[in-house]
């Protein structure tokens, strides 16, 4: 029989909010297990201790800011709206059903008067990932880096074009002394010193996002991005580095620098790292190898021309310091560059007459040249590390891990699209989604 139910929305209950939590809810499980009393003590040098209105709870604040990041809630507006009438939301933040919430601007402003230029959001991330090594979900042995896209809040038809400075990478006084010895050992002249002005390069700059760069890579979208390069532990994915840089940034130039950060701000004793093609240059697997430490890193093929030998066709004898041609011949060293590559040239004389002339050099001279980076061995040695079964098994993991790891941001967590304008704010909102994401993962394994 067909039954009517009386509305009950106007009658008054007795109840505790804390009975309308499920038992098994996620946010009963960062309570548990996550101490954000840190926030106070982190924060109260930003504020005035004895004049002006009294301020909105830090502590309150940032697990607000934390439930938008936790949840995918991309607009602080929506996210208070949300708050209102969630529950679980009022009790993470320690709030009755009753209780007044702030409102969207409070949020806002502080966020861009008070914390933004400060490094809250770092230290925040910090206290998480130390939390997660006082728990044991952190081994610091066997590291994964990778970078992601994500698109600025930019419009890619509105740029200029502007001359830059090349920026002077650290291990740059590394490879001029062993350019310097590498030329006094084979007899050449010392280099003089450069009389050319630092190098410069024409890029797109945002008039909306300067601080945006306009990314060109294979099987990427165009247009101003940013990139964040992550550092996930291998034990449970627990993230331990996040730092944001322009889409034109390659993912080597920063890795060596946030490695060392790790190191010093956490006490790793990194034995292993895992990393995709674009980190396999000869600079960084010598900076690698230096430091002891066993790298997995893809190996990307270089650009072919049809009907031309391949580089691997010459074959070198260190020996000898040569190359042997196909045919037989030596190519002989001539000279070493600046740039740390040494140059090896065949005789003209004797290629002239070769049958495999077109398919080795189009020089008008008939002159083959082929260079190979003073740091080429430490290359060679980090690609025969990734054959081994230990690279194998490392390299592996790369895809359950960091991989893993940006796909749940985007998926989850609305990490497809910057929020803000400005590399500040952009690493500040890097560092909350990965805050979350961490916070998540402690949660769910120790709860």
């Amino acid at each position: 029989m067909l039954n009517s139910r009386p509305q009950t929305q106007s009658s008054l209950e007795f109840v505790c909010i804390d009975e309308l939590v499920p038992k098994d809810h996620l946010l009963r499980k960062i309570d548990k297990q996550i101490d954000f009393s840190f926030i106070h003590d982190l924060v109260k040098d930003l504020y005035c201790p004895d004049n002006g209105r009294p301020a909105l709870d830090p502590t309150l604040m940032f697990k607000l800011l934390l439930l938008g990041y936790l949840f995918g809630v991309r607009s602080e507006r929506q996210l208070i709206r949300e708050a209102q009438v969630n529950v679980a939301y009022r009790w993470f933040l320690g709030l009755g059903l009753t209780d007044k919430l702030p409102d969207a601007s409070t949020l806002s402003q502080n966020r861009r008067r008070r914390f933004n230029d400060s490094d809250v959001y770092q230290q925040i991330f910090d206290e998480i990932v130390l939390q997660a090594m006082r728990k044991k979900l952190v081994s610091g042995t066997v590291l994964y880096t990778d970078s992601t896209h994500i698109k600025a809040n930019a419009n890619k038809n509105k740029h200029l074009k502007v001359t830059v400075k090349e920026e002077r990478q650290a291990y740059f006084d590394q490879l001029d002394d062993d350019v310097k010895t590498e030329r006094a050992r084979l007899g050449k002249k010392p280099l003089e010193s450069s009389k050319k002005a630092q190098p410069e390069k024409t890029i797109k700059q945002s008039t909306t996002d300067p601080d945006s760069g306009y990314m060109v890579r294979d099987q990427k979208p165009k247009g101003f991005f940013y990139l964040d390069h992550r550092t996930v532990d291998s034990k449970v994915n627990i993230i331990t580095d996040v730092h944001v840089t322009s889409g034109n940034v390659h993912d080597a130039r920063p890795y060596m620098a946030r490695l060392k950060r790790q190191e010093d701000r956490f006490g790793f004793d990194v034995q292993a790292v895992g990393l995709d093609a674009g980190y396999n240059t000869a600079a960084l697997c010598k900076q690698l190898e230096d430091k002891g430490i066993f790298p997995a890193i893809a190996y990307r093929r270089l650009n072919h021309k049809a009907g031309m030998f391949y580089k691997k066709d010459y074959q070198y004898d260190p020996d000898t310091n040569t190359y042997q041609c196909p045919q037989g011949q030596s190519l002989i060293y001539k000279t070493t560059t600046r740039e740390g590559y040494r140059h090896y040239q065949s005789n003209s004389a004797e290629c002239v007459a070769c049958p495999t002339l077109k398919q080795c050099t189009k020089n008008a001279k008939y002159v083959k040249t082929i260079t190979r980076h003073l740091w080429q061995d430490s290359k060679e040695r980090a690609n025969l590390k990734r054959l081994s079964e230990r690279g194998k098994r490392i390299y592996k993991r790369r895809k359950e891990t960091v991989e893993r790891s940006f796909a749940d941001a985007k998926e989850l967590h609305g990490y497809r699209y910057a929020r803000f304008r400005g590399q500040p704010k952009v690493q500040a909102q890097a560092l909350m989604t990965a805050a979350a994401q961490n916070i998540k993962k402690i949660a769910m394994l120790t709860g």
